[in-house]
């Protein structure tokens, strides 16, 4: 018998419509030959699936759909929500509670990594090289002033909950501070502040199957903006991606034992993507940030990396799926 998966998309924030752009990938391929397919679309209204015209509510109570007089309840659930609830641990800790097993990484993984600020911190204790950063509260913000004093320019400023480089700005001048808080604080309560670190820009993904953590071909990011930001990222022909980055093995081993030691120490599970700064004068990779629900879009950089690894996204998906069916047991 075929297990029976919820596909879960949308979300409470404006990381929604990456979602949304997420799920076209992931429908068309899923292997609907081994596994019944739902759709489950969560937003601040309502928990649907959709059924033609008919829109059938979720029962939260168990996390179960009644159709057709007949109760459906999920083997697992395949992750697909940018942002809250899906990526800050929200949903996961619901469904541990529903002790149905899903695609993503825990709830305590996925919360922290969640906060940009204690990732940092974390990886630092762990010997990771990271930027250095301010960690500033909208009840007890810092000064411009405070900040230039602490940190040296330039610097990124960005809303320390949250992806898809929403809020952020990158700041050469000290009198460019104000704004660029103001912009991040507009997106969340917190706010990190980090130093620039000049090199390489560098994203790979990481996943488990069969219990083993593996790297996917990694990336190397070159965009005309001056960041990866949310257009760069979503809006063909904003960036130069090259997959598999065009490296000098000695570079990549590192980057792939960076990767792999992150996932670690985060206890990560499934898929996720981590981006990372090569500084040559160090010749180390600095952890940038870690994404626990990566996006799956046709401009996304997860599809293109499984593709050079020579993975279809059918296979990808299907391993991913099996990967937490396996961890029911």
């Amino acid at each position: 018998m075929k297990p029976t998966i919820a596909f879960v998309t949308g979300g409470y924030s404006g990381e929604a419509v990456i979602s949304y752009k997420s799920a076209v990938t992931i429908e068309k391929n899923l292997d609907y030959d081994l596994f019944n397919v739902y759709k489950i679309d969560i937003t601040p209204e309502g928990w649907w699936y959709e059924r033609g015209e008919q829109k059938i509510a979720v029962d939260r109570n168990d996390f179960s759909l009644t159709i057709d007089d007949r109760k459906i309840r999920f083997d697992t659930v395949l992750i697909g929500i940018h942002g809250t609830p899906g990526e800050d641990g929200k949903l996961q800790g619901y469904f541990d509670l529903m002790e149905i097993p899903y695609t993503s990484c825990d709830a305590a993984s996925s919360s922290l990594t969640f906060n940009k600020r204690y990732t940092v911190a974390v990886a630092a204790f762990a010997g990771i090289r990271v930027a250095k950063s301010l960690h500033i509260f909208r009840h007890s913000p810092l000064s411009p002033d405070d900040i230039g004093s602490q940190l040296k320019l330039p610097v990124f400023v960005k809303p320390n909950n949250g992806g898809s480089s929403i809020g952020m700005s990158k700041v050469t001048r000290q009198e460019d501070l104000a704004k660029a808080l103001e912009k991040a604080f507009k997106e969340d309560d917190q706010v990190l502040v980090e130093e620039f670190i000049t090199g390489r820009e560098f994203t790979i993904g990481v996943f488990k199957t069969g219990g083993q953590i593996m790297t996917l071909p990694f990336t190397e990011i070159k965009t005309s903006k001056e960041f990866f930001d949310f257009e760069a990222k979503y809006v063909a022909g904003m960036s130069e991606e090259t997959t598999p980055a065009l490296v000098e093995e000695s570079i990549a081993e590192k980057v792939r034992n960076a990767a792999k030691k992150v996932y670690e120490v985060f206890n990560c599970r499934g898929i996720v993507r981590i981006d990372f700064i090569y500084n040559e004068a160090d010749a180390a990779p600095y952890m940038l940030e870690v994404n626990t629900v990566p996006g799956q879009s046709e401009a996304s950089i997860v599809p293109q990396q499984v593709h050079a690894m020579g993975w279809t996204l059918k296979s990808f998906y299907s391993a991913l799926i099996k990967e937490a069916l396996n961890s029911k047991t």
